[in-house]
């Protein structure tokens, strides 16, 4: 049987939490850059604003008395300052971490470095929706005349070259196992960034709540609102 790419950082997960204790998975979504570009595979830093979104995060996590067993993260440098940062919010910096690509973010092709309100304007919100969030259809293909092309193509932390055709998950795949949402009904969350979301796990790995943002109305509202609108064409 052929893996995809989040069946298998599932399965790795999934072994790591079977011989511990039960409990909360936090997954935390940060903001990239200021410019609402398409940064996908393109190595970009925490921007000012993600770093003080992470250590609000971390102050939230701390003050609810969180504490972890593990950590899971992408290798794109943006993710791994963004987990150093809680980590050191909660006072937790010895925790283990796995990194692995199959958690980098989706790969936005020919959109790579593209202004996402821009680009919205251009092919239409409907369409760079289902390019970012779509299940099975990607975005236009990178070409090497792209401008960030060689610098993703010869980056060995992204994927072996024998896997390079496989498209790495994007968020929306991770909320299947939380109910019984169709596809399109998952394309139509907004995950905020900044704000962490909680899942309790039974013992078989399925949560028995539906996720819930660690943060108070006021801000998880805006923080949603912010995320909506990066991707519509500005009026």
């Amino acid at each position: 049987m052929i893996q995809t790419a989040k069946d298998k950082t599932l399965d790795m997960i999934k072994g790591r939490f079977t011989s511990t204790r039960q409990g909360r998975v936090i997954l935390t979504h940060k903001r990239l850059n200021l410019e609402n570009h398409c940064s996908g595979w393109y190595d970009a830093d925490l921007s000012p604003v993600g770093h003080e979104e992470a250590k609000c995060s971390g102050q939230a996590l701390r003050d609810a008395g969180y504490e972890f067993d593990i950590c899971f993260t992408s290798v794109q440098k943006r993710v791994i300052q963004t987990l150093w940062t809680v980590l050191d919010a909660i006072d937790q910096m010895w925790l283990p971490v796995v990194r692995t690509w199959h958690l980098n973010e989706r790969h936005y092709g020919v959109l790579t470095g593209l202004n996402k309100a821009q680009t919205a304007a251009k092919h239409s919100e409907a369409q760079v929706k289902i390019w970012k969030r779509s299940f099975d259809v990607p975005p236009p293909p990178m070409e090497p005349d792209h401008p960030f092309y060689s610098n993703i193509s010869k980056d060995r932390r992204d994927c072996p070259p024998d896997q390079r055709g496989e498209e790495s998950p994007d968020c929306g795949p991770w909320q299947q196992p939380s109910g019984d949402r169709s596809e399109q009904a998952i394309m139509e969350v907004n995950l905020p960034t900044g704000i962490p979301i909680v899942y309790e796990l039974d013992k078989n790995f399925k949560p028995v709540k539906s996720m819930q943002f660690l943060g108070d109305e006021k801000t998880v509202r805006n923080a949603l609102e912010a995320v909506a609108a990066q991707g519509k064409a500005k009026k």
